[in-house]
């Protein structure tokens, strides 16, 4: 058994009463929280397990992050200043077709390294068509927690080569769902993920979503509403609004989730609602592909499960969840007030309601006992840090001053994946070399 107790300086819990401790620690055992200790009741003398101190450190839970794409990691800088329909035509579907097995695994590498320095322990995952195992196969030795799938093309009229039939997009991916659905002790789990409407027949929509609820807590995960002309097109093809058609079409569910949700209208808000679907919101990639703003204040205030990510390295540039904390709240504030998207709210966005949409709230998301461990460290004694030492600051402090660098140390299930601001799994000069490889030979073969 291992056994270890976490000494902090403060324990921001996200528990349903948004209880802070500054006189705890945190027991873990075999990668469980076990109890709160008072910090002085600690005996040393007679404790088998491992004691760390971190007096200075304020531990929260791991950030769960619900639409990301590690396979277009490797892709950062290659895709830049375009609009959605273009950026996927232009340079992403031709890059993602272009992909061996070599350059996915450095892709997804780059990834799982750089989410998890951002103090990431949870993703859902879109992959790409092909070699889809290499993800899983990374996502199992990382330690990181994952939904994860293959993606899901059968139409594309924006690049014709970069798809697959309807019959072997599914068989593919039950393959993948019987070998990886609740691998690595469950850790990982399957994440069903048709690319966007465009991209999908009716049949391979609908198919999908059955096969869905052959695994039991599996995810239903696409894109939706992301763009104008997207929408646009889904209007003339379908009649309908894009939420309208998946709603028509029986796709929406509570383990159903979608990315963005920017052009809404008020009908479509409240089949989301009735639905239980979840949203995923994308504050970077929805700036920079100018793609909008989504009204998050309106989703909240009606009830609708809202969780926030980072989406893909290409259309962010980034995949740090500090930065879409803060981008969350500021960018509604001009539309809403100042008030709108405050720090607590925008912190358990991306902690506890993290877990929520991924159905994972017994497990995760909030420091409470019985749940696993997955916890950040981080150092908000810092100077560029808020010196007031009420409650309401530790919230400001994370969401609207901290990043990446205040991560001081990262566990997931009780083991380290970050210690002392060094990943215990990865070494980062070589994935830069292997990258810059590997990218290159990519954009040999996609012509680019």
């Amino acid at each position: 058994m291992s056994k270890m107790i976490l000494i902090p300086g403060k324990i921001v819990t996200a528990n349903a009463e948004e209880r802070i401790y500054h006189n705890h620690a945190v027991e873990i055992e075999d990668g469980i929280i076990t109890n709160f200790i008072v910090k002085d009741s600690v005996d040393r003398s007679v404790y088998s397990g491992e004691i760390v101190d971190l007096p200075r450190l304020t531990l929260i839970p791991g950030f769960v992050q619900t639409h990301v794409h590690l396979c277009q990691t490797l892709f950062r800088g290659m895709a830049d200043d375009l609009e959605l329909l273009d950026w996927l035509q232009q340079r992403i579907f031709p890059l993602e077709n272009s992909h061996n097995e070599e350059s996915l695994k450095i892709s997804a590498d780059l990834g799982l390294f750089e989410l998890q320095r951002c103090g990431t322990t949870t993703i859902l995952d879109m992959g790409t068509i092909n070699h889809q195992e290499i993800i899983f196969e990374e996502l199992i030795k990382s330690g990181q927690r994952a939904f994860a799938g293959k993606c899901m093309i059968d139409r594309n009229d924006l690049f014709p080569n970069f798809k697959e039939t309807a019959a072997d997009s599914l068989n593919s991916s039950t393959v993948l769902a019987d070998n990886y659905h609740n691998a690595a002790d469950g850790r990982i789990k399957y994440g069903f993920a048709p690319r966007f409407v465009l991209s999908c027949s009716e049949k391979l929509l609908i198919d999908t979503k059955d096969l869905m609820h052959d695994y039991e807590g599996a995810l239903f995960h696409t894109h939706s509403s992301e763009n104008k002309s997207e929408v646009e097109t889904v209007r003339r093809l379908t009649g309908k609004e894009n939420i309208e058609y998946f709603n028509s079409i029986g796709v929406l569910e509570d383990h159903t989730v979608l990315a963005h949700c920017i052009h809404v209208n008020e009908q479509e808000t409240e089949t989301l609602k009735r639905t239980g679907t979840r949203v995923a919101h994308c504050p970077s990639s929805n700036l920079k592909l100018g793609s909008g703003i989504a009204n998050i204040p309106n989703y909240l205030q009606k009830g609708l499960s809202v969780s926030l990510a980072a989406d893909g390295a290409p259309c962010n540039n980034n995949l740090n969840i500090f930065t879409e904390m803060r981008l969350a709240a500021l960018m509604q504030k001009p539309i809403h007030g100042a008030k709108a998207m405050d720090a607590k709210t925008v912190f358990r966005l991306a902690t506890i309601e993290g877990a929520k949409a991924l159905h994972l709230e017994n497990e995760i998301g909030s420091i409470e006992i019985g749940k696993k461990a997955d916890l950040v460290l981080l150092d908000l004694e810092r100077a560029d840090q808020s010196l007031n030492e009420n409650d309401i600051s530790i919230y400001a402090n994370i969401v609207y001053s901290a990043n990446s660098g205040n991560v001081h140390s990262v566990m997931v299930e009780g083991k380290w994946v970050v210690r002392n601001n060094i990943s215990t799994l990865f070494e980062e000069k070589e994935l830069v070399s292997r990258g810059r490889t590997e990218l290159k030979k990519v954009i040999e073969r996609a012509g680019i």
